[in-house]
């Protein structure tokens, strides 16, 4: 492993040295970088002219200003951009924004979209697979610009209209119980006859809830509460104890269950401590649960310890994220106020000189992230969805599943210590690819919804002929881009002991 590593590290250090002078070249010779200053007809115009052209070296070869950088780099130095700005700042300021921007969005649609394609392979052929398939082939077709508009139109200036009086029409509150009752009747397994009994029952159930939610104005002044937390908290549970040990182990259920308890009885104990908090105290917090979790899995998970911890860890961690979003919208109805009842933003990361407590300032950054989150969300869970659906459903055709099978092993057992992690490795690839390229930033996103991130830096440097911010670019993405092809190449050994590295 270690000289498979050592190796790949010295091809990939000439392989990015060959890609920057490329890159170099490729972008002093895109153009004229004094454009803009031979239209000026200020006095200073030839004063301005010699400043950039001694500070960009124009008059010297390419080569030998390729070599020159090459040495700013190695003794850490980005050098400055053809105005004179030092680019470390401006590519510190661009990363930090681009990763707000886009790790969340595809870190979501990575988990959301392993866990669909996963769901729709098990259930092949079934309502719900169509359903996902459907779907995934309509939102993999869109064109990101055109969803980034669509979104601006109709989930920011309609919705935020909507909300100075969230009143659900009869109409709408009819067409989502309807997609409720046809979600509930594509999730059941079974015949005819049960499918139909899931769809009416999602159809009252839903039809029920928007309408206790028009009825009371819920959007205006949101908010979750404990009994809410608690019954959340509760049914997960009872789900991560079904997926890590199943339902027939006590201990691993009655820890999952304590976990879920003491989470909604602390969102009332913590009240002082959640009233304006820092995100120091937040992560003081989180550290806490996943402390008291694991001794709660380890003294009630008996036998089945191991499974224990971990289902109540989950819980618990689930649980917390439960009462900072009920937090959160407690927070939602003065935030809008203080933003002029424009609470989902169309352009910028965050409102200008904003001033909030930690709850306004939090909703305020996720108003700026929603809309282009939902853009990126979109494109990329149709992507993983399809994938994971067909390396699941190979994987679940192979002999080794069948005999697993055949030894009366739970399914439970089979899909996930046995196809799930053989059916990641392709997706692994995938991943790796989609980590890296979020360093890279969205272009079109990041245009269409006004951030200034690694595209933004990228775009603007091939447009100006500035090599600096360019090549600053590109080497935090070329090193990325290397740095999660070797970490897929060791997950890959990980998920399959078959798999050696030499």
């Amino acid at each position: 492993m270690i000289v498979f590593i050592a190796r790949r590290l010295v091809i990939s250090f000439f392989v990015l040295l060959a890609a920057t002078f490329i890159i170099f070249v490729l972008t002093a010779f895109a153009g004229d970088p004094l454009e803009d200053l031979r239209q000026d007809n200020s006095p200073q115009k030839l004063t301005k002219i010699a400043e950039r052209s001694e500070r960009m070296q124009l008059d010297v070869p390419v080569v030998l200003r390729y070599l020159g950088w090459l040495g700013r780099i190695v003794r850490g130095d980005l050098g400055v951009n053809r105005d004179g700005q030092a680019i470390a700042p401006i590519l510190s300021d661009a990363l930090s924004a681009t990763l707000q921007l886009v790790l969340a969005a595809t870190v979501l649609a990575i988990t959301v979209g392993i866990v669909i394609g996963i769901i729709s392979a098990l259930r092949q052929y079934s309502g719900f697979d169509y359903t996902v398939t459907f779907a995934a082939f309509i939102c993999f077709s869109l064109p990101l610009f055109w969803v980034a508009v669509m979104l601006k139109q109709y989930v920011a200036i309609e919705f935020n209209n909507w909300l100075k009086d969230p009143v659900i029409p009869p109409v709408v509150i009819g067409a989502l119980a309807l997609l409720g009752g046809l979600v509930f009747g594509a999730l059941t397994v079974g015949d005819r006859r049960r499918r139909l009994v899931a769809f009416a029952v999602g159809l009252v159930v839903s039809g029920t809830l928007f309408t206790v939610l028009s009825v009371t104005r819920w959007f205006a002044d949101p908010g979750l509460g404990t009994p809410l937390i608690l019954a959340f908290g509760l049914a997960t549970a009872v789900g991560f104890t079904a997926l890590t040990a199943g339902l027939q182990y006590r201990g691993p259920l009655y820890a999952t269950l304590a976990a879920a308890v003491i989470g909604a009885v602390c969102s009332q104990v913590l009240g002082p401590v959640l009233a304006d908090p820092t995100w120091l105290e937040i992560g003081g917090l989180l550290l806490l649960t996943i402390a008291v979790c694991l001794g709660l899995g380890y003294a009630l998970g008996g036998l089945q310890r191991r499974q224990a911890m971990t289902a109540a860890t989950l819980t618990g961690v689930f649980t917390g994220a439960m009462v900072f979003l009920d937090r959160m919208l407690q927070a939602f109805s003065a935030y809008s106020a203080s933003v002029r009842h424009r609470p989902v933003s169309t352009i910028g990361a965050r409102t200008p000189n904003y001033q909030g407590d930690f709850w306004q300032t939090g909703l305020d950054s996720a108003g700026h992230l929603l809309l282009p989150t939902m853009a990126l969300i979109l494109i990329s869970l149709a992507t993983y969805t399809r994938f994971s659906r067909a390396s699941m459903l190979e994987v679940m055709n192979q002999d080794y599943v069948r005999t697993a099978r055949a030894k009366g092993l739970p399914e439970r057992t089979v899909v996930l210590k046995h196809a799930f992690r053989n059916g990641l490795i392709p997706v692994t690839t995938m991943m790796a690819f989609d980590l890296a390229g979020v360093i890279g930033g969205a272009v079109v996103t990041e245009n269409v919804f006004g951030w200034r991130g690694m595209g933004f830096m990228f775009t603007k440097g091939l447009q100006e002929v500035d090599p600096g911010p360019v090549m600053a670019f590109f080497l935090v993405t070329g090193t990325t881009v290397v740095v999660f092809n070797m970490i897929a190449d060791i997950l890959y050994a990980y998920l399959d002991p078959r798999i050696r590295l030499s």
